[in-house]
């Protein structure tokens, strides 16, 4: 990677730039995180200056359990897992976050640390911002602080049925909502983990999951090789999941509505030309890192130039 390039990789980790068959946008920037999409535009420019862009390997640990949550992760790519580890080695995911969502969500809800851990399962990207800037966004109160809210609660409704589908549905029907939820994130349905990843994900033996895997491939529903699974046929995968994908979908999308937050790729279209021009009535915006951006409203057709100079003034006025 070049010495320009503002995504680089932290000093435990190397970081090899995906490209765009896996999702993985060529110039990533702030609005691909849907809840920053959803903020106003007066709110987004005084929180940009503060944004700093971030790789996220492959295998890279975000936090640990008991760690300090120093910073909070706006994904815009990628996929991480939370999960807990047990004293004897065992482990178990109960929620998975991509690029609707946030990872270090106690940075704002007052407890600083968390059991869990958070682990990248697909290499991406994301914007972090200071825990101690973030806290000062919730004294403000607004939009910020209304929409991460919504979304905890989201989280929350994700962890407790992961809970009840562990419980009650069968291991089959676990990868099939495992994969889906996977997928929904990627924007793609080319999914890269091995078994024995999937089966510590999941809390159980890898003979199990490849038993599962093989029955949804001789159905033709999936093809798994070498720890590559690609979904055949979606609709009838949907139709042998458990309802507990549903469940989280729903919860998601009518907490979180306005966002459009799961599985939706045309919240992922991004129309910018060479001059970065952008139509307002996208759930995207156009970097203003180092090129002049045109912002095209839907109402008026009226255009607005600014650069990076420009939303850093205006963040300052704001703060004044």
């Amino acid at each position: 990677m070049s010495g320009r390039d503002p995504f680089q990789p932290y000093p435990e980790a190397y970081f090899a730039p995906m490209d765009s068959k896996h999702g993985v946008p060529a110039r990533p920037t702030p609005r691909q995180n849907h809840l920053l999409a959803a903020l106003p535009l007066d709110d987004y420019v005084r929180l940009m200056p503060d944004l700093e862009p971030v790789a996220l390997p492959k295998g890279w640990t975000v936090h640990r359990a008991g760690d300090q949550e120093h910073y909070l992760y706006f994904l815009i790519a990628g996929i991480v897992s939370r999960f807990y580890m047990m004293e004897n080695g065992a482990s178990a995911h109960f929620a998975i976050t991509g690029s609707e969502g946030v990872i270090g969500v106690t940075s704002f809800l007052g407890g600083e640390s968390t059991p869990s851990q958070a682990v990248v399962l697909s290499a991406g990207y994301a914007y972090r911002l200071r825990a101690g800037l973030l806290k000062n966004e919730f004294a403000r109160g607004g939009p910020l602080h209304h929409l991460l809210l919504r979304y905890t609660q989201a989280l929350i409704a994700q962890t407790a049925q992961s809970a009840v589908c562990n419980r009650h549905h069968s291991l089959e029907q676990q990868l099939c909502r495992w994969i889906l939820s996977s997928l929904d994130r990627l924007h793609s349905n080319e999914l890269t983990m091995t078994q024995e990843l999937i089966a510590n994900m999941l809390g159980v033996r890898r003979e199990g999951v490849t038993d599962a895997a093989g029955k949804l491939q001789k159905a033709g529903l999936i093809h798994y090789s070498r720890g590559h699974i690609t979904v055949l046929d979606r609709p009838k995968l949907e139709a042998q999941v458990c309802e507990c994908y549903v469940v989280v979908k729903r919860e998601y999308d009518r907490l979180l509505a306005s966002e459009n937050t799961i599985g939706n790729a045309d919240v992922h279209a991004i129309e910018v030309d060479d001059t970065g021009s952008i139509s307002r009535n996208k759930s995207t915006w156009p970097s203003v890192a180092g090129f002049p951006v045109s912002i095209r409203t839907s109402t008026s057709g009226a255009r607005e130039r600014f650069t990076i100079d420009d939303a850093q003034a205006r963040s300052k006025a704001a703060l004044a």
